[in-house]
C-alpha cells in the first residue's frame, strides 16, 4: 500500500465522522426550524452545514452525496428567499434528505454508484426547489425515500473517534515525561542496590505510582464525554413514530452536560431508542384519549440523567396511560411465566415485562408485538454491570431507570478464591460478607438458602457453578450481592479484599461463559475472571424458587 493510498484511507475516516455529526446536526436545525420557523438562524446554520457536507463529499468523490446536497441547498435557498414556505410536509421532505444523504454516504463508502432510490429522490428536491406543491413528500420512512436507519440499508464503516481538549494531551505528555523521569531514577537506585535504603527506594516506587495513577485518571477524564448528543438523537425518532402513530407528543431533556465514557454512550443508545419507541407505543395516549383523561393533548417524554454514587442514572418518563397489569398478568399466563394472573402484582408486572416474548401488543407491527424491546434493554444494561427498574402509575405513567457505571475500562472489585482460582465481584454490589453456617459447608449443597438476620438469603456455591476441583475448606464464607432489589450470596473459599480492576474482555476464543462479564490480570500474572452478578442472581434465585416448589 502506497502513501497515497493510506493518505486516502484516513482521509475517508475523517469523512465519515464527521459526516455523522453533520447529520446528527441538520437533524437537529431542521426540527429546531419546524418549531420556529420565523428564526432565521437554524436556516442559515443549515444551510452552513450542507454546504460544508457538498464540499466534503466532492473533495472525496462521493459523487451521489455531493449532488443530493446540491439540490438540496438550492431548496434551502428558496427558503432563504422567502419564496417557499416552511411547513411540516416540507420539513418531513427535509429530514428525509437527510436519510438520503446517509444513504448515498454509505453507498459510495461501499465502492458503489448511487442507487436508483437515491436518484429518484433528487427529482422530487427539484420540484421543491421549484416552488411545486410539496404536499407529495411521503411520510418519514416511505417507500421514495430510503431511510438510512433501516436494516437493509448499506452501512459505512466509520473508524470510532474522540474528540479531546489539546490541554489534557498536552497534560498527558508532561505525565508521560515526569513517568519516565521517576522510572530512570528509581532504575538507578536498583542498579545502585547497596547504597540506597529501603525507604528511599519505597519513596521512588510511590512518586512513580502516584504519577501513574495521575495519567490513568487524566485517560478516563478524555474519555468521558456529554450524553446530551446521545439525548438529541431521540428528537427525530420520537417526531416520525408520534406522526405515524397518530399522537402527538414532545421531547424533554434533562442533564444533557453529565459525562460519561464514551464506551457506556455507545452501549446505552440501543436502550434508549427501545424505551423511547415502547414509551410511545405502549405508555402515550392518542389525543382524544388524553383529553377524555384530563391530560393535554400533547404528551410528554422525559430523558433526564444525572450522577449519584458513582454511577450514572438515565431515566426515561412519560405522562401516559402506566403500565397495564391486567393485560401483562394475561400474556404471562399465556406464556406460561405465572399460573395464576391474579397473583401478579404491578412490581411483579414490571418485572415480567423485560421477559423475551411477553408483550402486550394486540398484533405484530413495526414498532412492537414480538416482545423483544424490552428484554433487549435489560440484557445490554446487564452487560454493563447495570441495572434497569420501573415505576408506573395508572393513568399517570411510567418511569424506567438506568444505573450504569461511569466507566468500563477499570472497577473497584472485591476479590474471592475458590480453589487456585481468583474471582472478582464488582464492590458495588457487595454489601456485606458472613461466615457460612458450619452445617450448610458440611452439607455441601451447589446452592442452599440460610437464615440472615431473620431472612432467609438464597447462596449459590461458586466451587460448584465453575465446577473448580478439590475439596472445599472446612470455614467458607458468603459474600452477599445485591443487583436492583435482588439479593443473594455467593458461597467462597477465602475472601481477599478489595482492588482496583483493569476489564480486559475476555475473547472470541472464549465466548460467551455464563455468570462471567470480563476478565483481569492479576498482580501475579494469572487470569482472574469478573464476575456477572445479575447473571448469579438471576440462577441462584431460579433455584432457590424451585427448590421452593418442590
Amino acid at each position: 500500500m502506497d502513501e497515497l493510498e493510506i493518505d486516502r484511507e484516513a482521509l475517508l475516516a475523517t469523512f465519515l465522522a464527521e459526516a455523522d455529526e453533520t447529520f446528527a446536526h441538520m437533524e437537529q436545525q431542521l426540527l429546531a426550524l419546524e418549531r420556529t420557523p420565523e428564526d432565521d438562524e437554524f436556516l442559515n446554520a443549515l444551510f452552513r452545514d450542507v454546504h460544508t457536507l457538498k464540499g466534503a463529499a466532492s473533495l472525496v468523490s462521493f459523487d451521489g452525496a455531493r449532488d443530493v446536497a446540491h439540490d438540496l441547498e438550492d431548496v434551502l435557498e428558496r427558503l432563504r428567499q422567502k419564496t417557499l414556505a416552511v411547513t411540516d410536509t416540507l420539513v418531513t421532505l427535509l429530514l428525509q434528505s437527510v436519510d438520503v444523504l446517509r444513504r448515498a454516504v454509505a453507498e459510495a463508502a461501499a465502492g458503489g454508484a448511487a442507487s436508483e432510490a437515491v436518484l429518484a429522490f433528487r427529482a422530487r428536491l427539484a420540484e421543491a426547489a421549484r416552488a411545486a406543491v410539496a404536499e407529495r413528500a411521503a411520510p418519514a420512512g416511505g417507500g421514495e425515500a430510503p431511510d438510512a436507519h433501516e436494516p437493509h440499508a448499506p452501512h459505512a464503516s466509520a473508524a470510532r473517534t474522540l474528540r479531546v481538549d489539546v490541554g489534557k494531551l498536552d497534560r498527558m505528555l508532561n505525565l508521560s515525561g515526569e513517568i519516565a523521569i521517576a522510572r530512570g531514577r528509581l532504575g538507578e537506585m536498583l542498579e545502585r542496590r547497596g547504597g540506597v535504603s529501603p525507604e528511599d527506594a519505597l519513596d521512588a516506587h510511590r512518586e512513580a505510582d502516584r504519577l501513574y495513577l495521575d495519567l490513568q485518571e487524566l485517560i478516563m477524564k478524555a474519555r468521558m464525554v456529554p450524553i446530551g448528543p446521545t439525548f438529541h438523537q431521540h428528537v427525530r425518532t420520537l417526531r416520525d413514530l408520534a406522526a405515524g402513530l397518530g399522537k402527538q407528543a414532545r421531547l424533554v431533556m434533562e442533564g444533557e452536560d453529565v459525562e460519561v465514557d464514551t464506551a457506556v454512550i455507545e452501549h446505552i443508545r440501543d436502550p434508549l431508542l427501545h424505551m423511547v419507541r415502547n414509551a410511545l407505543d405502549h405508555g402515550i395516549e392518542l389525543p382524544d384519549e388524553r383529553r377524555a383523561a384530563g391530560k393535554p393533548p400533547v404528551g410528554t417524554l422525559t430523558l433526564r440523567a444525572f450522577h449519584d454514587a458513582g454511577s450514572m442514572v438515565v431515566q426515561v418518563l412519560d405522562d401516559g396511560r402506566g403500565l397495564d397489569v391486567r393485560r401483562i398478568a394475561q400474556q404471562a399466563v399465556a406464556r406460561g411465566l405465572a399460573t395464576d394472573p391474579a397473583r401478579i402484582g404491578p412490581e411483579d408486572a414490571a418485572g415480567l415485562i423485560f421477559e423475551p416474548g411477553l408483550s402486550t401488543a394486540d398484533a405484530v407491527t413495526e414498532l412492537s408485538g414480538r416482545g423483544v424491546g424490552m428484554d433487549v434493554v435489560r440484557r445490554n444494561i446487564e452487560a454493563l454491570r447495570g441495572s434497569v427498574s420501573v415505576e408506573s402509575e395508572p393513568g399517570r405513567g411510567t418511569a424506567i431507570t438506568l444505573r450504569v457505571p461511569l466507566t468500563l475500562a477499570i472497577i473497584q472489585g472485591f476479590k474471592v478464591g475458590v480453589g487456585g482460582e481468583t474471582y472478582i465481584l464488582p464492590l458495588d454490589a457487595v454489601s456485606e460478607c458472613l461466615e457460612l453456617p458450619p452445617e450448610e459447608t458440611r452439607a455441601g449443597a451447589p446452592w442452599g438458602v440460610i437464615n440472615v438476620r431473620g431472612k432467609p438469603l438464597p447462596y449459590l456455591r461458586l466451587r460448584d457453578h465453575f465446577k473448580v476441583a478439590g475439596a472445599p475448606p472446612q470455614r467458607e464464607n458468603v459474600v452477599v450481592v445485591q443487583h436492583g432489589a435482588q439479593v443473594a450470596g455467593v458461597a467462597v473459599d477465602v475472601l481477599h479484599g478489595e482492588s482496583s480492576t483493569v476489564i480486559k474482555p475476555l475473547g472470541g476464543l472464549v465466548g460467551t461463559v455464563a455468570g462471567v462479564s470480563g476478565s483481569s490480570i492479576l498482580g501475579n500474572g494469572r487470569v482472574a475472571l469478573i464476575l456477572d452478578v445479575a447473571g448469579i442472581l438471576r440462577e441462584t434465585l431460579r433455584r432457590a424458587a424451585a427448590q421452593a416448589a418442590a
